[in-house]
């Protein structure tokens, strides 16, 4: 599996492999192994709602203990790491995919989308895919992104949230 169908397949399903909004936070440790939990939560306790467990650049905000947002974060012009059950075989990754290059493969997959223009502003801009209403926000690099194209969007988180 890329980077690119693990991308398209969240846009599509709303998950990730097995990981779903909803899901219990142990069972979600039970297939991805412990996560590092915010600073809140070590602070205020496991019952502190809102806030992310992370496990490299897969983050799964948590409510009740229950997961209620599932993050995928890229930093263009690095690369990054997702646990093997979120992108098999792959433990580090080129973490940058172009605006355009996202919409092809959505379009290629059939999987609709419109501009989100909520979060489309300045440097950035966004978009929500049906029917599974995962969001993907892009934008123009910082100056410590190393990649080609400086005037180009480039994809910096794909998440969803709980209905």
């Amino acid at each position: 599996m890329t980077l690119m169908n693990l991308l398209v397949d969240f846009a599509r399903t709303g998950c990730i492999g097995p990981l779903r909004c909803g899901m219990p936070l142990t069972e979600a440790e039970d297939l991805l192994g412990p996560g590092r939990p915010h600073p809140a939560i070590r602070l205020k306790g496991p019952d502190i709602d809102g806030y992310p467990y992370a496990w490299d650049g897969l983050e799964l905000a948590v409510t009740q203990r229950a997961v209620s947002g599932i993050w995928i974060n890229l930093w263009p012009g690095s690369t990054a790491k997702l646990p093997s059950l979120v992108l098999p075989e792959s433990e580090s990754f080129e973490a940058t995919v172009l605006r355009e290059e996202l919409v092809t493969a959505l379009d290629a997959a059939g999987c609709e989308h419109f501009v989100n223009d909520t979060l489309t502003f300045g440097r950035q801009s966004s978009i929500r895919t049906r029917p599974a209403d995962v969001c993907a926000v892009f934008s123009l690099p910082g100056r410590d992104n190393r990649v080609s194209h400086r005037d180009r969007h480039y994809l910096s988180v794909m998440h969803k949230r709980a209905a």
